[in-house]
């Protein structure tokens, strides 16, 4: 194609939207788009001249202007609403444009983290924890200051096999939980005495998954649905499975009662394992928790959990709940004295539990995530009522669904907005992106998914409400909001046909 120039005003406001170069005109018409808007000669709100009479300025096909209008509206570059044609999107303040990278994906420090996985660190309950590091220290006995066991403290397994029964439905004695720093390390342990292969739910998080190859053990995808991870794709050759059953991560909902009791009896028929990952166990908002799977088998299932989400993740002090058959190699492998959790910490978070205090401390985090929860779902209800918000009913983090293939535009959208926010498809396990996708043609969707049994993949945005402070939670929502796609646009009208020849 040969090189050409044209231009065209932007509603009288003298400003020339220059095309020049070789080839597609619909690409060369998105570049010089983006162009005007970074460089500011398109200011926020600004509002588009209809496709039709770009076109006609710049002597394009309406097809090819309408196409780049609806590409740039699902970048986050423009937005479309229904009565007010297409504007410049609304943004954050850009960064200074002689330095500011020229993609969304390079922006250097966001402004807003909506990033799922950990607690505002502010709410850490620093008088309560110091007060029970004071009563721990004066009654701590003299071994404590010595080297130490690698199961942990007693004190603090005492502590933890009351609260686990109380709350979590655990059966355990004091002498089958292993503490450790935090629930990687003890799938470390796990996997060095375990083996593979593991199973793990199709979405999950890719540390955990890396975590486990680093150590040998290679992981297989069980797809995942309404009713939480698909168990009857477990096989015998699995030494393993990775489970969230009571809030799965990310898509979120609890294991169905079904398909627990079904994967304890995987587990006693072939000698299997069950890892439970007790993520996000303790924060339900809409019913009770649901009990841990552990408590219907303590001698096939390991519980695994932390206080990363109730406390902080710079406590690292985590346990597992073990078969007994598993508390002397596991103990092994941590090695001969304990070197990953300070004796301290551990005697201080047993007198919090001891005293109540991390009840109290549970039931605030509780109180303030459910009300966060609630001004995320009223936000999009206001602002962007065309999405679906699922995985609600527990947890630090929501599923925002997208329209399908909007989820690598809408990430990229809200880099633009100085929003950290991650896409549900980076939590997709490697080998199950053989299934459906977005897009497939509709023969080659339905084959794939009766091959693999599985839902095809879903689009969407992981949306952690727990992190923000609370002065600065508004804005994030506010840029999440104008990072969605929005409502896609009606296809252009066909060009009319002239009349057929008589």
């Amino acid at each position: 194609m040969n090189s050409w120039v044209n231009s065209a005003e932007i509603l009288g406001s003298d400003l020339p939207l220059e095309l020049s170069g070789t080839g597609n005109r619909r690409a060369l018409l998105m570049d010089a788009l983006r162009e005007a808007v970074r460089s500011g000669r398109l200011a926020p709100g600004t509002r588009l001249p209809p496709y039709r009479s770009l076109a006609a300025d710049l002597g394009l096909a309406r097809n090819t202007v309408a196409d780049a209008y609806a590409e740039l509206v699902a970048e986050g570059w423009l937005a479309a609403r229904q009565g007010s044609g297409t504007r410049v999107a609304e943004r954050a303040a850009p960064v200074n444009p002689v330095h500011r990278a020229r993609t969304p994906e390079r922006v250097a420090r966001p402004v807003h983290d909506l990033v799922q996985g950990q607690p505002d660190p502010s709410v850490f309950p620093r008088t309560a924890w110091l007060a029970s590091a004071r009563r721990a220290l004066a009654a701590a006995p003299d071994d404590a200051f010595g080297p130490g066991d690698p199961h942990g403290r007693p004190e603090l397994r005492r502590a933890l096999a009351g609260y686990l029964a109380r709350v979590r439905g655990v059966r355990a004695t004091p002498e089958r939980i292993v503490l450790c720093s935090g629930a990687a390390h003890g799938l470390r342990l796990l996997a060095e005495v375990v083996g593979g292969p593991w199973a793990a739910e199709e979405y999950g998080l890719p540390f955990h998954r890396g975590l486990l190859a680093s150590h040998g053990v290679g992981t297989r995808p069980l797809g995942v649905d309404a009713d939480g991870a698909r168990v009857d794709g477990l096989t015998r050759r699995d030494r393993a499975v990775l489970l969230t059953p009571a809030h799965q991560f990310p898509t979120g909902g609890p294991l169905h009662p079904a398909r627990r009791a079904a994967v304890v009896d995987w587990a006693r028929a072939t000698g299997g394992l069950v890892v439970e990952d007790d993520y996000d166990g303790e924060f339900r908002y809409d019913r009770q928790p649901v009990g841990a799977v552990q408590g219907l088998d303590p001698e096939h299932v390991v519980l695994v959990g932390s206080v990363s989400k109730s406390l902080s993740p710079a406590l690292r002090i985590g346990w597992m709940v073990l078969p007994q058959r598993l508390v002397a190699p596991v103990v092994a492998a941590k090695g001969e004295r304990e070197q990953f959790s300070s004796a301290t910490e551990q005697l201080t978070l047993a007198d919090f539990i001891e005293s109540g205090a991390y009840d109290r401390q549970v039931r605030r985090m509780r109180q303030r995530h459910r009300r966060r929860r609630d001004q995320l779902v009223a936000a999009l209800h206001a602002r962007a009522p065309h999405v679906r918000v699922t995985g609600i009913a527990a947890g630090l983090h929501a599923v925002v669904e997208l329209p399908p293939g909007t989820e690598r535009s809408a990430v990229r959208a809200a880099a633009w907005q100085g929003l950290a926010v991650e896409g549900l498809g980076d939590y997709l396990h490697p080998g199950a992106e053989h299934s459906p996708r977005a897009g497939e043609a509709g023969a080659v969707r339905a084959v794939r998914a009766a091959e693999a049994s599985l839902v095809p993949h879903r689009d969407g945005l992981v949306v952690g409400y727990a992190t923000p402070a609370e002065s600065a939670y508004p804005e994030a929502l506010d840029a999440l909001c104008r990072s969605l796609p929005p409502v896609s646009p009606p296809p252009a009208p066909a060009p009319p046909q002239p009349p057929a020849a008589p």
